[in-house]
């Protein structure tokens, strides 16, 4: 499979100097291009390109402006920004630095020079977006992990609010789980957790669903656009997919385990919570594991 190429936004009001950068990166890189700082600001909301290549001198508004604006926007402001511009004195490189510009790029333009500034941004981006989704993942379990949740959480309840649409939660918690690790060791115990993510996928109904460690034996799953009906079905084909799994041991045996899995739903408004719609969840785990554990349980009220 053909390896995804990095983006990059160039933005200068002369088309020429478009078509002689376009040249140049083409063959690296993926390239959107706008005429100016306006439709910059645009094609930067809508591509989120890994690198921005900003001409300064722009009427309308200028390269120092775009940049400013472009710092202020949530969507926008992590996008490292190379100015490119016949300035060349050293107050303007000053200034365009000191506005956050992370390198600066000379007209009359240097093919060599201009390949090795993008790759050195583009070298930094990767590194970067490395580390944003390692941090993002559970090392254990190869699954999204709180941190994952809390963010997609947040986009999620926005989103319902928007579209006045349910959201629902399960939060559910390894039976026994203390006993399993006494019984069989840690190493076990392990293999157990990584198995029982893996079933999470076979079980939902459609990509936009989204499963985490939530921590320990526990994980949590965000069920957008799900009426509580939906929820409580793949809640219980979670429950009988890990029922149904047989571990093998080191010995060679096989171990079952079992889940006990809290359901809630809202339909969330501006000023619904978070943390109660959350500790909801949490009550209905507890109610699970008070009827017997191996079950799903939703609390009314």
């Amino acid at each position: 499979m053909e390896e995804k190429k990095n983006t990059l936004l160039l933005v200068d009001d002369e088309n020429a100097n478009l078509k002689v950068l376009t040249h140049i990166l083409w063959a690296d890189y993926t390239i959107f291009t706008a005429p100016n700082g306006i439709s910059a600001i645009e094609k930067a909301k809508e591509y989120k390109p890994d690198l921005i290549l900003l001409d300064i001198i722009m009427p309308e508004m200028d390269g120092y402006q775009a940049l400013a604006e472009l710092k202020k926007c949530e969507e926008t402001r992590k996008i490292p920004i190379i100015f490119i511009t016949g300035l060349s004195s050293e107050k303007d490189e000053e200034k365009g630095l000191s506005l956050d510009a992370a390198d600066y790029i000379t007209k009359p333009f240097n093919s060599k020079i201009v390949k090795l500034r993008v790759r050195n941004q583009i070298q930094i981006v990767n590194q970067l977006n490395t580390i944003e989704r390692l941090s993002m993942i559970d090392q254990l379990t190869n699954i999204p992990n709180r941190r994952s949740f809390d963010e997609r959480f947040n986009m999620e309840w926005k989103l319902a609010i928007r579209d006045k649409q349910p959201i629902s939660l399960l939060i559910l918690d390894l039976d026994k789980f203390k006993v399993i690790n006494d019984t069989y060791g840690h190493q076990q115990g392990d293999i157990i957790l990584k198995t029982v993510a893996n079933i999470f996928p076979a079980s939902f109904r459609r990509p936009g669903d989204f499963t985490a460690r939530w921590g320990g034996e526990e994980f949590i799953v965000l069920l957008p656009n799900t009426p509580l009906e939906s929820a409580m079905d793949v809640a219980e084909k979670i429950r009988s997919d890990i029922e149904n799994t047989e571990i093998l041991s080191s010995d060679g045996s096989a171990i079952k385990v079992t889940v006990s899995i809290g359901v809630e739903t809202i339909l969330p408004e501006q000023d619904s919570s978070m943390q109660v719609f959350i500790s909801n969840a949490d009550k209905a785990l507890y109610a699970a594991k008070k009827a017997g554990r191996n079950k799903v349980a939703h609390v009314s009220g």
